[in-house]
């Protein structure tokens, strides 16, 4: 059962330092048991229907939009954006809400988040339901960007359609990242950093459609979601090789269930079986759908292990 009509009862900005200042809201059950959802992208910002996944009686659901992303401030700002800055602002949100212990939930980026916070805070978290599983390997990107073509022709066309030749095979992402940040043409980089939304929003699910595909682009601030993305991409998300599957052991003791597409064309199956055998304990279930969380299938599993997850005591 998808949840509806999730009332907000709290809502407000915590300056995190750095001259950024995160926007956060608390929905829910004021008492119930605290869940962090982590949104993706990086830059996607987050949405009232991220809410879905949590039944409101029993969770007191905290949401919020990571550095530059959504309503925070300053907009679209890379300045001292990185992986270990974000995981510092979640914990100074979890600390000024008075939370000691928390259930994680994030899909794509916000599995990666999630992963690397709670490898760095495992006694903050009581249990992780995780989607469209990323480990921020240079394999992924190469996934992504070019292995994708092969289901998705017609958008991989559209997509290379406007950068050189030249740089297709092995600089693709960072000449659009060049594009979106240096250009001095506003046009340039607009169009840049809507065609890489687009790219992905058009490989993302089952049965993409342009219907679908233009209600997402004008739903979410692509500035800040394909730009923030090449960021964090260009420098390889910030982490050391190999930091989540290495350090993944110590989430042993926490419950963790990965769900994850079986025909996911913008993070490879293969990295949630990856993570699946590094953490002992772990649950794994591949579902009919690609990497929207939206794919029913997909979204009926990560609903159901949160409802597992509200049984668990804190």
């Amino acid at each position: 059962m998808v949840y509806k009509n999730i009332k907000t009862y709290k809502k407000g900005y915590l300056n995190v330092g750095d001259r950024h200042k995160i926007y956060y809201e608390l929905s829910g059950n004021p008492k119930g048991k605290p869940v962090f959802f982590i949104h993706g992208g990086p830059g996607g910002g987050f949405s009232q229907k991220h809410k879905r996944f949590f039944n409101p009686k029993v969770f007191n659901i905290i949401t919020f939009d990571q550095r530059g992303s959504g309503k925070s401030k300053p907009f679209a700002s890379l300045k001292n954006n990185t992986t270990q800055k974000l995981i510092k602002d979640i914990k100074k949100l979890l600390d000024h809400l008075k939370i000691k212990k928390t259930f994680l939930f994030g899909g794509s980026w916000g599995s990666t988040l999630s992963l690397v916070y709670a490898i760095n805070y495992p006694k903050t978290i009581a249990g992780i339901v995780i989607g469209g599983i990323f480990l921020a390997s240079k394999q992924e990107n190469d996934y992504f960007i070019y292995e994708s073509r092969n289901i998705f022709p017609e958008a991989w066309k559209k997509f290379t359609s406007i950068i050189p030749k030249k740089y297709i095979k092995k600089r693709l992402i960072e000449e659009y990242y060049y594009k979106m940040i240096k250009a001095k043409n506003k046009k340039t980089r607009k169009k840049f950093t809507r065609a890489w939304a687009e790219y992905e929003f058009s490989v993302s699910c089952l049965s993409p459609s342009d219907k679908k595909i233009k209600k997402w682009l004008k739903e979410i601030k692509y500035e800040a979601f394909s730009s923030i993305e090449l960021h964090y991409l260009v420098h390889k998300c910030f982490l050391p090789k190999d930091y989540i599957l290495k350090n993944a052991p110590k989430l042993n003791k926490i419950p963790v269930s990965i769900v994850h597409g079986r025909y996911d064309c913008v993070c490879s199956p293969l990295s949630a079986y990856a993570l699946h055998e590094r953490i002992k304990g772990s649950k794994l279930y591949f579902t009919l759908g690609g990497h929207s969380a939206s794919d029913k299938e997909t979204e009926k599993k990560l609903i159901t292990e949160m409802d597992k997850l509200s049984r668990v005591r804190l």
